[in-house]
């Protein structure tokens, strides 16, 4: 195994001592039997060149796996607005949702955007607006604001809360011949666009992990040769260094306020979870004992947290009560489950799960113990982690001779690839909203 993973299969063999500007490109590769058709109109554009609002909305309805996205190369009518729209153009089509939407120059480089999404079967044989916005935004604000509609449109038709404008972290590793590795950690918008990186290295930098808002990122850097654990503005890119003891300093997870960050340390010999209360620095020793403990992941009501431990003979996920300090085994099902997480309601977690020798990405029910393998491609994934609406799950595997990207959805129907265009991507972790 690789990244995170292969760090999992390292500390259970042995006990460790003491361009950067990459654009994933997101591929559909298998979405839902009987997708949601919906039609979106090219938006009507006045004024110079801008973002392409319509084409944006499109590509997100289209990479959720749950449209069927009719746009437009399919279309041979444009209107943009209720008014211009034919019901019976759409239903020989095949759609009954439809978006239309007009983007105006205003001048100083500001923009109107304004959309209006039409439900078609009414019974009433003209266009009814269910959904309409509008907002006046600047440039570099466009592909945002479509990132927003498509939320908006994700959510009236699905009931769930959209996720386009969320962001991703990610570890870009770039090798070439007679130079030293280099590794970025970068951050983009979900579906690869806009990327920024936060540090350059020549040492492995992996475990990105989100703060609750969404405003910092904790992860190990092994500069100056030492594993360290640092926290970053994302807006700033300002850091300071979190824990820096001798041994390992790993796997970093946010606590759901905020104030704490779960994280494994060696420093009285083998790894052990802790609890580092962020502000102060002072910390509370989880686990106690010399088994091999790692990846601390924290319940959606901060009372308990979940770990990897071989203390049964091989890696499972254990829970630890953080007002008791009782530990209960998790999972039972296979010889190796690793790098847990809950979802947002805390009903499942998503884990690696071996499977006949390869590592896939699965799914645990809490209440009855089922497991569900989302992953089916004939290689290893690792690192994996959950969009903040449940709905996806954003890994990395080996594919066509480097380490990609990819996204799989909770119910493993939705799978995509995201591969970076300069390197390889890999150990990445999903913003909350």
């Amino acid at each position: 195994m690789r990244n995170l993973a292969n760090f999992i299969l390292v500390l259970f063999s042995i006990t460790l001592s003491c361009s950067a500007y990459a654009i994933l490109s997101m591929e559909l590769t298998r979405g839902v039997s009987g997708a949601i058709p919906i039609a979106i109109a090219p938006f009507a554009a006045q004024g110079e060149e801008m973002q392409d609002v319509s084409g944006i909305v499109s590509n997100d309805l289209q990479h959720s796996g749950r449209f069927k996205v009719y746009s437009r190369n399919e279309l041979s009518v444009s209107p943009s607005d209720a008014s211009q729209v034919s019901s019976e153009y759409f239903h020989r089509l095949g759609t009954d949702n439809v978006v239309v939407g007009k983007v105006d120059a205003l001048g100083g480089g500001r923009y109107a955007v304004r959309f209006q999404l039409l439900d078609l079967l009414n019974g009433t044989g003209t266009a009814s607006v269910v959904l309409s916005k509008q907002y006046t935004v600047g440039g570099l604000e466009l592909r945002a604001v479509a990132h927003h509609i498509s939320d908006l449109i994700y959510q009236h038709i699905t009931g769930v809360r959209g996720i386009f404008s969320t962001r991703i972290a990610y570890v870009v590793v770039q090798r070439s011949p007679g130079q030293p590795t280099r590794y970025i950690l970068e951050v983009s918008d979900q579906d690869g666009y806009n990327p920024r990186p936060l540090l350059s290295s020549f040492e492995p930098i992996m475990s990105p992990a989100w703060s609750p808002n969404g405003k910092q990122i904790a992860y190990v850097s092994f500069e100056k040769k030492h594993a360290r654990i640092f926290v970053e503005e994302v807006a700033t890119g300002a850091r300071r260094q979190l824990s820096a003891y001798p041994g390992i300093n790993g796997a970093p997870s946010w606590s759901p306020d905020g104030r704490k960050i779960a994280l494994v340390l060696s420093k009285s010999g083998s790894p052990n979870v802790y609890v580092m209360d962020v502000a102060s620095g002072s910390l509370k020793q989880i686990t106690h004992d010399f088994y091999i403990n790692t990846e601390p992941s924290w319940s959606p009501d901060g009372r308990s947290l979940i770990f990897t431990s071989d203390r049964g003979g091989g890696p499972q996920i254990y829970q630890a009560n953080l007002g008791s300090g009782s530990v209960s085994r998790v999972t039972f099902d296979g010889d190796f489950n690793a790098r847990a997480s809950y979802t947002h309601d805390g009903s499942h977690i998503t884990m690696i799960h071996r499977v006949s020798g390869l590592y896939k990405i699965a799914i645990l029910d809490l209440d009855s113990g089922a497991i569900r393998v989302l992953t089916s491609a004939p290689n290893d994934t690792a690192s994996p982690s959950i969009a903040p609406n449940g709905s996806m799950v954003l890994y990395d595997t080996y594919l066509g001779g480097r380490n990609v990207l990819g996204m799989v959805s909770s119910d493993g129907r939705v799978q995509l690839t995201l591969p970076a265009r300069n390197g390889e991507a890999q150990d990445p972790a999903w913003s909350p909203f």
